[in-house]
């Protein structure tokens, strides 16, 4: 079964960096959409970011423009979010996820993995 591995979360103080990895196995279907969502308790998801595996191109949401960049490894069926110049608002339980595409709004994924915490504090 399809199944997605998130890791690196953790504590960064405000204006720091931090890198999240997702390791995929079991897609059946070839270049798959691969992205990011956060959601804090209480609000609804928020989409971050989403890369297409076959060509590279990416996709991010307007409050991590700039800040955040994703990557793949195809070779490992890892996908990366790397993100810089946190700050509390960033603070939230980081989740990948899969789809035959990537979704307009980057929210919408057919699975996804049990999230990371990720939390911004001085």
């Amino acid at each position: 079964q399809v199944q997605l591995v998130e890791s690196g979360g953790g504590l960064v103080q405000p204006g720091g960096s931090l890198a999240l990895s997702c390791k995929v196995s079991g897609v059946t279907w070839v270049n798959p959409g691969i992205g990011w969502f956060r959601q804090v308790q209480g609000k609804k998801r928020e989409g971050i970011s989403c890369i297409r595996t076959g060509d590279g191109t990416t996709y991010y949401g307007d409050s991590v423009k700039g800040r955040f960049t994703t990557s793949r490894d195809n070779a490992e069926n890892t996908v990366f979010l790397q993100m810089n110049n946190l700050s509390q608002e960033d603070a939230a339980v980081y989740y990948c996820g899969v789809d035959f595409n990537c979704d307009y709004e980057l929210v919408q994924y057919r699975y996804w993995g049990q999230g990371t915490q990720v939390t911004v504090s001085s």
